[in-house]
């Protein structure tokens, strides 16, 4: 019992130390307050900079590729020579929906594919060709 009362007195001591340093015991509260608030503050300062650069680095670029895909397959039309995911270089003859006729090589060899699986559209020319596809 002896020992919990000298606890207690030491205990009564520093708070009574640390309150008569400030002139009104309300304004310890409230610069404690502004100062935990702070605390938090710079303490969340580094995950949100993280948030921020992962937007500017991966969000944003991948949001950019995917509105310059979407304006590449919605600018598609007849004759534009395009490249499929496939790796399959064709010319288009005819747009539908989300269809797409492709005429590749002589002839009358012609396919059908998804606007989605058109990779690009090219500007290039057949090496040993004589003729057009069309």
């Amino acid at each position: 019992m002896e020992f919990l009362t000298k606890l207690l007195g030491i205990a009564t001591a520093v708070a009574e130390t640390t309150t008569t340093g400030a002139a009104d015991p309300a304004a310890v509260t409230t610069d404690s307050a502004a100062g935990g608030i702070v605390g938090i503050l710079f303490s969340l300062l580094p995950l949100l900079l993280v948030f921020v650069l992962m937007y500017f680095m991966m969000i944003r670029p991948e949001k950019k590729r995917r509105k310059k895909e979407q304006d590449m397959l919605a600018s598609l039309k007849k004759g534009d020579r395009v490249c499929t995911i496939g790796g399959i270089y064709a010319t288009i003859e005819s747009i539908r929906d989300d269809t797409i006729t492709l005429s590749v090589g002589k002839g009358d060899q012609t396919m059908v594919v998804a606007r989605w699986a058109i990779r690009s559209v090219e500007d290039v020319t057949i090496e040993n060709e004589t003729e057009s596809l069309n």
